[in-house]
């Protein structure tokens, strides 16, 4: 089975990433990297550049646990594309971080670790930032 983890580069998706190494070592099962954006602008600072992967493929490296990255533009939300690399993986786990939002906030804008949550075949791990 496989970890999967959404990342993104802020401190939420760093957390996200420590723990998802931290378990995917722990359980001695290989660690799907996920990094997405919905693509409908023409700057997305969620999505990493090509440098900001090397960077990542070198830390994972340095870690050692087995790891494949995936980045995906493909219109879809982000709870959408980590389900999906969920199933067809066959995770065993999927990892994402939470931010912290006022209620109201997720009212209003809903919350994709909410879609995440609900929408997994999978358990699911929820960090936050130190």
């Amino acid at each position: 089975m496989t970890i999967v983890v959404g990342y993104v580069p802020t401190p939420e998706g760093e957390a996200a990433l420590t723990a998802a190494v931290t378990e995917a070592l722990r359980r001695e099962e290989p660690l799907h990297v996920l990094n997405t954006a919905r693509g409908d602008s023409l700057v997305d600072g969620r999505f990493i550049s090509e440098d900001a992967v090397q960077a990542l493929r070198a830390r994972l490296d340095e870690s050692g646990v087995v790891f494949e990255i995936e980045q995906k533009v493909r219109g879809n939300e982000a709870a959408e594309e980590v389900v999906e690399a969920a199933d067809r993986v066959k995770a065993s786990l999927i990892v994402i971080g939470l931010r912290r939002r006022s209620p109201t906030g997720k009212l209003i804008t809903g919350s994709q670790a909410q879609r995440i949550l609900l929408d997994a075949n999978c358990p699911v791990l929820a960090v936050k930032a130190d």
